[in-house]
């Protein structure tokens, strides 16, 4: 098996904050950031006597076409379709950032776009860079939904789409499994989106979203627990006056 269970399975595992901000300008350019900060106090509690022993000290930079150049032996031996899967990545940065003697553990993946159509499902983004580097193939991958978005100047919609019902019912099992074994844990996993738009809001489809002053921004919270049980549960539809 891959180091990766899937991303949101192993950041709830350690006591993760993750937060999705997106900032769309009048014209549908903009930019989004994903940020999983380690929570920890969260992660205090499960790794107890190792928390003061880790030394991990790191803090990079790359932007996943630079890892298509890299590894271009691997990239060309690709087929047509797996190509197109990557490329999808080019212009994703990620900042890596660990450091055990301040505590700080960050990975932030952003991306500028001049519609958000064009923006793949980035958090994905270390994993398929760990492909290139291992050669690893994408049939090995256990992924179970995805994530793309769209706007039309007036309704912009995250959309999340179940691709393996097999692999997610494997994850629900894995799921509530760990949340019965840290249940007397108390365990940070806050998963929040934050979306500015260029104007008002007229509607949001989730009830719990809460509206700024300004009526121009909306922001939700689940538990990532409760999305990787349910990824579905973090569609969304915000229609803007």
């Amino acid at each position: 098996m891959k180091k990766y269970l899937g991303l949101f399975l192993l950041l709830s595992l350690v006591g993760c904050q993750v937060t999705e901000t997106i900032e769309i300008n009048d014209d549908g350019s903009g930019k989004i950031e994903v940020l999983q900060l380690r929570d920890e106090q969260s992660y205090m509690q499960l790794a107890r006597e190792n928390y003061s022993k880790e030394e991990k000290f790191e803090d990079s930079t790359f932007i996943f076409k630079d890892f298509i150049t890299k590894y271009s032996e691997t990239f060309s031996k690709l087929t047509p379709a797996e190509k197109i899967v990557f490329q999808k990545f080019e212009n994703v940065e990620v900042h890596i950032k660990k450091n055990s003697y301040e505590k700080d553990f960050r990975t932030t993946l952003t991306q500028n776009f001049s519609k958000i159509e064009e923006v793949p499902d980035v958090y994905k983004t270390e994993e398929y860079a760990d492909d290139l580097e291992h050669n690893y193939a994408l049939s090995a991958e256990e992924h179970y939904y995805k994530v793309s978005y769209s706007f039309d100047r007036r309704i912009f919609k995250r959309i999340v789409k179940i691709t393996d019902s097999i692999e997610l019912k494997k994850h629900q099992d894995k799921i509530s499994e760990m949340k019965n074994k840290y249940s007397n844990f108390k365990i940070n996993q806050p998963f929040t989106l934050k979306y500015h738009f260029p104007r008002k809001i007229k509607s949001v489809s989730n009830t719990n979203a809460k509206i700024s002053a300004d009526t121009k921004s909306v922001e939700l919270q689940f538990l990532i627990s409760d999305c990787l049980q349910n990824p579905e549960i973090t569609n969304l539809e915000v229609v803007l006056e």
